[in-house]
């Protein structure tokens, strides 16, 4: 009697959701000109009023949110009209910088710390960056490190339409350290963020609980654009928890390639552009993910890979992950998903949704002789993957370590190439099917090239992906064509493959 398929079990979405509107302050207004004490306006600012820092000024220093008693805003903005920025929603670039207040850390230290329960500020239209004497800097800003109790942590921090960057040729490791409790990034723009011989990242968070709103920012990162995880907490059974990462661009300058017409001539440690290490409830939808090459890590751009990464926090675990209406291009890899820490003790990361998104152009021999894998997975249950389509030159899953239970595969659109779906030391399709990816559901997925004997039924095997099948291939139109055969006939009766329409734009 055969066995009855098992469905993935759904990831939870995040608990809680940032509310970033603004709400007009009703206490004083505090001007700081060019050449005013800004950490002394800092000090004397209460609950409820507005600082604003004239437009275009430097002020040049290692500024510290203090802590303060009540539960109103601080706000701390450009002195320039609302009207010289985009409005709420809408992100800046650095042509804004003209309109911004400039912060800059004339040394290694942050141009921003947030100190022990520093809670309830928002910034607005400033601008954030090092003095470019400085070679080397950690943090531009940083948000909590090493505290102890979650009521250390500072908290209620939002960082609107500002700039943040470092310098072609500064040693930058990182935009902003997200260490902190109820923290928001929303409409930004960070750059210039990388180190040779380290990680680096736009946003980095290992030792805030969340939750974490990060929505309609540009991401310039040379080792990860953006991670949570990497450092072990200080806090015992932290997980950062409830994070919502929509509409963002994360981006790797080819200037950053060696090969390259565009390279600069440093060369910085390129990773991956989206890692989650020990992470939970995580909301990825409508981004666009662009640039990954082989260079200090294997090419993946996006990993879910638990780590308990000096072996302090055995609680590491990445769960609950939905990657939903993204755009990944030009990589050398796609997702790298693991089920357990190969290094330390971890938990076991589980459930995840990866379903209508587009990977286009994940080409191995392009990007600097990767695998161009779609999926590679190891023993990770509950993994739903679906309405995706993929341009990939390699296999379309290849697995490894151990069987994944309560796999779902339906309604995906890819080329076979020469594996197709492969596992470590098993042949292609059903014999790797039967052994890692025991009661899977494979269904209604057009895997052009394929042989359909070697595979479950209910799929289709079209000899490529090109005849007739798009609106207009060759511009990018990935839409199917009406005359497609593979219209409306998905398990849910849609097209099979991603809905062109709902995907994130740049």
């Amino acid at each position: 009697m055969a066995l009855a398929a098992v469905s993935a079990a759904d990831p939870e979405l995040p608990r809680v959701y940032l509310d970033t509107t603004y709400v007009a302050p009703k206490g004083r207004t505090i001007n700081v000109a060019a050449g005013d004490d800004f950490q002394f306006a800092l000090e004397r600012a209460r609950p409820g009023d507005v600082i604003t820092l004239q437009a275009g000024a430097t002020f040049t220093g290692n500024f510290i949110l203090p802590a303060k008693s009540g539960s109103d805003w601080i706000v701390i903005r450009t002195s320039a009209p609302d009207s010289s920025l985009p409005p709420p929603g809408s992100r800046v670039t650095p042509e804004h910088a003209k309109v911004m207040p400039k912060i800059v850390a004339p040394n290694d230290a942050p141009a921003l710390e947030a100190l022990d329960r520093a809670h309830h500020y928002r910034f607005i239209g400033v601008e954030f960056t090092v003095a470019p004497t400085v070679q080397k800097a950690y943090n531009v800003i940083l948000l909590g490190a090493d505290q102890t109790a979650l009521s250390q942590l500072p908290h209620h921090l939002i960082f609107d339409r500002v700039y943040i960057h470092g310098h072609p040729n500064t040693t930058l490791r990182r935009g902003i350290a997200l260490n902190s409790a109820s923290t928001a990034v929303i409409d930004s723009y960070i750059s210039d963020c990388h180190e040779q011989g380290a990680d680096s990242q736009a946003i980095l968070g290992w030792n805030g609980p969340g939750p974490f709103k990060i929505v309609n920012n540009y991401l310039e990162g040379a080792g990860e654009n953006i991670m949570f995880g990497g450092v072990d907490p200080k806090i015992k059974d932290l997980v950062p928890s409830d994070i919502e990462f929509r509409r963002n661009y994360c981006f790797k300058p080819l200037s950053w390639r060696k090969g390259e017409p565009a390279y600069g001539g440093r060369h910085w440690s390129v990773k991956n552009l989206f890692e989650l290490k020990n992470a939970q409830r995580v909301l990825i939808d409508g981004n666009v993910f662009e640039h990954n090459w082989v260079d200090a890590q294997n090419g993946f751009a996006i990993l879910f890979t638990v780590r308990n990464q000096d072996g302090a926090a055995p609680w590491s675990i990445v769960q609950d992950v939905t990657f939903t209406n993204n755009i990944v291009r030009r990589v050398a890899a796609a997702i790298n998903l693991s089920g357990q820490d190969n290094n330390h003790p971890s938990l076991q990361s589980r459930r995840f949704r990866i379903v209508n998104n587009l990977f286009e152009d994940v080409n191995g021999s392009h990007w600097g002789g990767g695998k161009g894998t779609f999926l590679q997975i190891g023993a990770v249950p509950d993994v739903h993957v679906a309405h995706n389509t993929i341009f990939q030159s390699g296999s379309i899953i290849f697995a490894h370590h151990g069987p994944n239970a309560g796999f779902v595969f339906n309604d995906n659109l890819a080329r076979h190439n020469q594996d197709g779906i492969i596992g470590d030391d098993h042949g292609a399709g059903n014999h790797t099917i039967s052994f890692y990816f025991p009661k899977g559901i494979f269904r209604k997925n057009v895997i052009a090239g394929g042989k359909s004997e070697s595979y479950p039924a209910e799929n289709f095997f079209p000899n490529s992906l090109e005849a007739g099948s798009f609106v207009d291939l060759a511009r990018g139109d990935y839409r199917l064509a009406a005359s497609s055969l593979y219209k409306n006939i998905a398990t849910d009766r849609k097209d099979v493959g991603c809905d062109i329409d709902a995907l994130g734009k740049r």
